[in-house]
């Protein structure tokens, strides 16, 4: 019974930092918006709290790998990033924007302990039969965060204004740190090592492992591909739903398929094994962006998205299987966190170069979504395939 407290517990707490996380950039976009009058200035922001999240996530990995207590220091992470986003709130309009947005950027090198930083601590909550279950569940945070997260943001800024939304995510980060804090200690405490030497040596765990170096590529790739959907929605809300404030609605589709398919998974785990599940899901994540770059009206427009999210949701899951499985304990928060922090850069990679795309040619701008997603696909066959071995006739003669 106190296991599943403390999952229960574990998962509010996650779900409320990635929300707040969630909605914390629409609220900066908006907030920069209203308070200069300037949309640039709203995207800077949002800019700031994500381009400094590659050189962030490791970092924060190693710390959280080399404290004996990483929810504690979770628990100051979590505060600080609060305590920052409040911080640009505030100042954005007294002082320069420069320091606002140093500001804003010094915030984003926390925000992968928002999302890998939790991840990591599963293991020591749940039994190591109960993984894969709790993995589904921590991958539907994502998903009800995704979801309620930019909604939220921008219904508070529609009735009290964008200070009020930057305010609510503040407050829903601050509300996941007493859980934080209670997070279990490390079993064994970390044997001490110079900051750097870890650091190189949870690249190597990446890059040396097969099959998480083979996990993290794809989900990078997938993940731009993601990105460059994303930004094509409210084009197809133009088109086929009626304007483009609807297209939002596709995001919504595929947050509630993503959540529902790891809800199935959660109640009874799939028989595919993690490795198989992730690059079938990609593909199945391409048909989808080719269904909706195809669909004549707006019902099949919403099923194809809602293959998308479908499957979403179970690529989440099978990725945390497979990294909890090969990172090493001592690496493994790096592991997540270093993981983080390149989505977030793909993410943001793929909606940039969309951009152009989505004004010139929607139909190009989702077959660029679509490539990403089959080259995701790709990556994972050539990385699954065996490493030669060499002949012992020609080393023999050789010798």
């Amino acid at each position: 019974m106190s296991a599943r407290y403390g999952l229960v517990r574990y998962l509010c707490g996650a779900a409320a930092a990635r929300t707040g996380d969630e909605a914390s950039g629409p609220a900066l976009l908006l907030l920069g918006a209203a308070v200069t009058g300037s949309a640039a200035t709203g995207s800077a922001l949002l800019a700031g709290v994500t381009a400094t999240a590659a050189i962030g996530g490791p970092a924060v990995g190693v710390l959280l790998d080399r404290a004996a207590r990483p929810g504690r220091l979770l628990a100051g992470i979590l505060v600080s990033n609060a305590l920052g986003l409040a911080a640009v709130a505030l100042f954005l309009k007294p002082l320069p924007f420069a320091p606002v947005l140093a500001l804003a950027l010094t915030v984003g090198l926390l925000g992968p302990a928002l999302s890998g930083g939790w991840t990591a601590q599963l293991p020591r909550l749940v039994a190591s039969t109960h993984l894969r279950r709790a993995n589904a569940l921590d991958a539907m945070t994502f998903s009800t965060a995704s979801l309620l997260g930019p909604g939220l943001a921008g219904a508070v800024a529609l009735r009290a204004g964008g200070g009020a939304a930057v305010a609510v995510a503040v407050a829903l980060i601050g509300l996941a740190a007493p859980v934080a804090w209670s997070l279990p200690a490390r079993s064994t405490p970390p044997v001490p090592s110079p900051a750097l030497t870890d650091l190189i040596a949870g690249t190597r765990v990446v890059l040396g492992n097969r099959a998480l170096l083979r996990v993290t590529l794809v989900s990078t790739v997938s993940i731009a591909g993601t990105g460059v959907l994303v930004v094509a929605t409210p084009v197809l809300g133009e088109r086929l739903l009626g304007g483009a404030a609807q297209g939002a609605m596709l995001l919504s589709v595929m947050a509630v398929c993503a959540l529902t398919a790891n809800l199935v998974l959660a109640r009874g785990p799939a028989r595919l094994a993690p490795d198989s599940m992730v690059p079938l899901c990609v593909l199945v994540q391409a048909v989808g962006v080719a269904g909706a770059m195809v669909a004549p009206s707006a019902p099949w427009l919403l099923f194809a998205v809602a293959v998308v999210g479908a499957a979403e949701g179970p690529q989440l899951t099978a990725l945390f299987v497979v990294r909890h499985r090969e990172a090493p304990e001592r690496l493994r928060t790096q592991v997540f966190t270093t993981a983080a922090s390149l989505k977030v850069s793909a993410f943001a990679a793929g909606a940039a170069s969309a951009g152009p795309l989505a004004d010139h040619s929607l139909t190009l701008c989702l077959a660029l979504a679509v490539a990403l997603q089959v080259t995701a696909a790709l990556v994972h066959l050539l990385l699954s395939r065996p490493r030669p071995t060499p002949d012992p006739l020609v080393v023999e003669d050789r010798s």
